[in-house]
């Protein structure tokens, strides 16, 4: 011990901003290799021991981290340089990494520090508003449902309208094998040049995450991230009370209900991540465990989740190869609940009783209306999801020029989802005798991928060329089956065989489907060159050749080419005041392929009758081939006087040749119906980021941030020149569409009639738009010249909004980040049934009541009435944090307690319950139907349906402990 204190000694300093000389509070300073460090105070001033020959590592959020040796000096002050040089930043790309400043696409990357905190159980909700032009809306925040992404706008009207994921390398992992608190930064390939090098499944933009590594300082650390979090419901829709609905007219049957009270809660949430991580200079590692218990606000919903997650790094042979492993495990439990009890909540009248006297539920019986708190209580939704992945990648450098790279990985997905409705539940189960369905299905994906890479540098010139090889597999099965009529609901779904269905001699009644996909393959050819002379004109270009298995005989290769220019134009303009300034071009052309397998080729269905029959009910086409996109990218880099650095980007992009099923001449083809390519979209956009670097007043520094994104698009081409779509549904208004779609004109049009009055009648008063003299409203005529309808709004945004404010004090961070949307309108579906007040039918469901309701209407109709502008401004997330000084502890490395709030406040005049955008529907369901969710309708965005999830308002308490 007498050893160790004579090589110690005491150093202390100040450190300061080097452009203005303010103190900086709350800098880091570690000694180089251990992690034996301090942070300064409210001063700027700093106190620490260290070894003999120590060298000091000093570092702050914005400011470039400085490396000082302390020799034999007691004192080290330090000016930290304005951080300006993300130009220079190495940025993840498409097979390997570039320096940000060579880079001529539109790439955004994002590290842990930037990310969204708070209840955060999808990865994707970490970039909500972070990036221009990607939008991530998860309506309402059921825990059980992924957010709807987009990138850009609308890449496709089939599948694939999000982006492609690729987690450390391996290209469509799954994000739902990936905890949020594993993952180490994001990038974001915006634009097509960028995304070519994926080919056939980068149209729709891609993300890149890395996950979190080792360290090769040596020794082990482990760290421990936990929060517990309390949800509410944030607004409930807002409907008439008991004594309201009496006064309306409404049957009185003797209680006071909240039925949204009744089957909603608060939910906690409890969500703790252990990891350990260390290593050498040869080989790292990180082992990591995450549990999560999360609910939801709506009763008996929510999940268990247990992740773990490994990473190992080995360099050998004088560190020429290098040998990354990873694997991950997710087991995830989950009750669905059924948002449907939400959506009876608002509409059950609110004088019933929850029970009748003798303990039954109470149930009138009325079209379209069953006892929320029974759907509950007497039915169950639930399921289980496994996902393992795994990958080993090998790069070796056979010279200092040449390098080979070798990506394997397999991913495993298995589904186990089971419902069961009592047969004493009017919703469902009653009719049917009890009801119970149960699905399984497993995919399991294989990549093997295999490149190669060259570099050199000729004097001025520096070449970077790589050239390689993809294969990707899919493999995919399942099993659905629906039985009822059970003599017990003691077993339910778990005693299929005693089904009555199976000797009821109803076929109708039994449902069973099974599926198997064929060989999905996708085989790809790919290079790149990237160029930089003068370290100021950047050249970047890649070509894939890919075939699928999933195309036409005749189409299955296709080639995606992409080009890009870069030039750093401060290095010639040395303009006053200006730190950069770079212009880049890029074009690039991406594919999409089809969701399902089997679009090309015949399809024939089986019938019981007849003693069993074969038909054609779909005619193959061996020219099916991809749908293509091509974009073209204009951006520009800025910084200026050491504080403000920013990107704006315009772009172009141009969808072409849909994969739809369309009407066929029979003569040519017997069954009617073929998959073709058909249709195109063209999207315009623009997009600007800006942050300015530490704002100092006083004591405090604050540094905000801004990004900004709008984009239109047009339908091009169609199989059908002009629609209307999107059906509002029952009671009473089956036959009416909301959306209209037309060749030349923008997507998201809501269509309709125009509110003008009430008639004496209660019947909606429509304005004669065409001035003839007649007011045509039927929904027969909606796209018919002599008919009186017009576009009401559209659900598209035309400017959305996310604003970073990051404030630190002393020891204190604190960071609130405001999102908003603006320019887009929702059709509130719910006034749209239930708000005018018909005397008839008033004792059938309680009523909508809001500002917006007009006096004397008795009949409901859709018209611009129900369609409102949902332009909002929240504070999304908020949080405060304080982190302790723990130099003095032998234990303890850091130590950081925080708290958060997220859907703190909306500002907004929508009077539905969330005014964020709706970027595709899933159409009506009535009557306790059953919603399809498979194929959302992305023409037909901004209806607000009734069984949305309802928003909640959670508040997080959480710590983060490094030993």
């Amino acid at each position: 011990a007498g050893v160790m204190y004579a090589q110690e000694m005491s150093v202390s300093g100040k450190i300061t901003d080097g452009s203005t000389g303010d103190a900086i509070p709350g800098a880091n300073i570690v000694e180089k290799g251990t992690s034996n460090g301090t942070v300064t105070d409210i001063d700027g001033n700093y106190k620490l021991s260290v070894q003999n020959g120590a060298t000091l590592v000093v570092s702050f959020i914005g400011y470039a981290t400085q490396e000082v040796a302390v020799g034999s000096r007691g004192v080290v002050d330090v000016s930290l340089a304005v951080d300006v040089t993300e130009l220079s930043e190495v940025v993840v790309v498409g097979y390997g990494s570039q320096d940000k400043k060579e880079i001529t696409s539109s790439v955004v990357a994002l590290s842990e520090e930037e990310f969204n905190k708070g209840n955060i159980n999808d990865a994707t909700q970490l970039l909500q508003g972070k990036v221009p032009g990607l939008s991530v809306y998860n309506k309402g925040g059921d825990p059980n449902s992924n957010s709807t992404i987009r990138l850009r706008g609308i890449s496709t009207v089939g599948a694939n309208t999000e982006p492609l994921i690729v987690v450390d390398g391996v290209i469509g992992a799954s994000l739902d094998n990936v905890d949020p608190n594993d993952i180490e930064s994001v990038n974001v390939l915006k634009d097509g040049s960028a995304a070519a090098i994926y080919g056939s499944r980068g149209s729709s933009g891609v993300i890149l995450v890395t996950t979190k590594r080792g360290s090769r300082t040596g020794g082990v650390s482990v760290t421990y991230n936990g929060y517990v979090a309390a949800a509410s419901v944030l607004n409930n829709q807002p409907v008439m009370e008991s004594g309201e609905y009496i006064a309306a007219g409404g049957n009185d049957l003797g209680a006071v209900t909240d039925w949204q009270d009744e089957v909603t809660r608060t939910a906690v949430s409890n969500v703790h991540n252990i990891a350990v991580s260390g290593g050498n200079e040869s080989t790292t590692f990180r082992l990591s465990s995450n549990f999560r218990n999360v609910e939801g606000v709506l009763k008996e919903s929510g999940f268990d989740q247990i992740n773990t997650r490994a990473s190992l790094n080995h360099r050998a042979l004088d560190n020429r190869l290098t040998v990354d492993f990873n694997m991950s495990l997710t087991n995830r439990e989950s009750n669905f609940s059924f948002n449907e009890a939400l959506r009876y909540a608002v509409l059950y009248n609110p004088t019933a009783p929850i029970r009748f006297d003798n303990g039954e539920y109470f149930q009138a019986i009325l079209f379209d209306n069953f006892n929320p708190v029974a759907i509950i209580d007497q039915n169950s939704n639930t399921g289980k999801r496994k996902n393992l992945n795994f990958n080993t990648q090998m790069s070796f450098a056979i010279t200092d020029e040449l390098s080979v790279t070798a990506n394997y990985g397999q991913q495993y997905t298995n589904v186990l989802n089971g419902e069961y409705y009592s047969r004493a539940s009017l919703f469902r189960g009653f009719n049917r005798g009890g009801l119970a369905r149960r699905y399984t299905s497993d995919n399991k994906f294989t990549l093997f991928e295999t490149y190669a890479t060259y570099s050199k540098g000729f004097d001025r010139l520096n070449l970077d060329f790589s050239a390689g090889y993809s294969f990707q597999e899919d493999e995919f099965e399942d099993i659905f089956i629906e039985l009822g009529n059970f003599p017990s609901d003691a077993l339910g779904r778990n005693a299929l065989e005693t089904a009555g269905d199976r000797i009821s001699g109803l076929a109708a009644n039994v449902n069973i489907s099974s599926s198997a996909s064929p060989e999905n393959r996708i085989i790809a050819f790919f290079g790149r060159v990237n160029m930089t002379f003068d370290n100021a004109i950047f050249f970047n270009a890649s070509l894939r050749r890919e075939g699928s298995t999933k195309l036409g005989v005749d189409n299955q290769w296709g080639v995606f080419p992409a080009l890009g220019v870069g030039v750093d134009l401060q290095n010639y303009l040395q303009l006053g005041g200006v730190d950069v300034l770079k212009l880049r071009v890029g074009y690039g052309v991406t594919g999409s392929l089809p969701g399902p397998s089997g679009l090309a080729q015949d399809l024939y269905n089986y019938s019981f009758q007849g003693g069993g029959q074969v038909s054609l009910t779909r005619d193959a086409n061996p020219d099916l081939k991809w749908e293509e996109k091509s974009e073209i990218n204009l951006g520009i880099d800025f910084g200026l006087g050491g504080k403000l650095t920013g990107a704006l980007d315009i772009y172009t992009r141009d969808i072409n040749d849909f994969i739809l099923e369309r009407a066929v001449p029979t003569d040519l083809y017997p069954s009617g119906t073929r998959f073709e390519n058909a249709g195109a979209l063209q999207t315009k956009g623009a997009e600007l980021s800006l942050n300015y670097n530490s704002i100092s007043i006083g004591e405090v520094r604050w540094t905000p941030g801004v990004v900004l994104s709008t984009y239109k698009t047009t339908l091009e081409e169609f199989i059908i020149d002009e629609q209307t779509r999107a059906e509002l549904g029952a009671p009473g208004q089956n036959g009416t569409f909301m959306i209209r779609t037309a060749v030349g004109e923008e997507i998201g049009q809501i269509w309709g009639p125009v509110f003008e009055g009430v008639e004496s009648n209660g019947a909606p008063r429509f304005a004669d738009l065409n001035g003839d003299g007649q007011v045509i409203s039927d929904q027969g005529q909606a796209l018919d010249p002599s008919g009186d309808f017009q576009e009401l709004g559209n659900g598209i945004p035309d400017l959305e909004l996310g604003w970073t404010n990051q404030v630190t004090f002393k020891n204190w961070d604190f960071n609130a980040f405001f999102r908003g949307a603006f320019g887009h309108s929702l059709v509130n579906t719910y006034r749209a049934f239930y708000e005018p007040i018909d005397p008839g039918a008033i004792n059938s469901y309680n009523r909508i009541s809001t500002d917006e309701a007009v006096d004397g209407l008795t009949s409901a109709q859709f018209s611009s009435l129900y369609v409102e502008k949902a332009n909002f401004l929240k504070l999304d997330n908020v949080t405060l944090g304080y982190t302790f000084n723990t130099a003095k502890s032998s234990n303890i490395k850091s130590l950081r307690v925080y708290a958060n709030v997220q859907n703190a406040f909306v500002i907004t005049n929508y009077t539905g319950i969330d005014p964020e955008p709706i970027l595709q529907d899933f159409g009506a369901s009535d009557n306790g139907g059953f919603l399809d969710t498979s194929n959302p309708d992305v023409l037909s965005p901004g209806i607000d349906r009734r069984n949305n999830y309802f928003t909640a308002r959670t508040f997080t308490f959480g710590v983060s402990l490094g030993l």
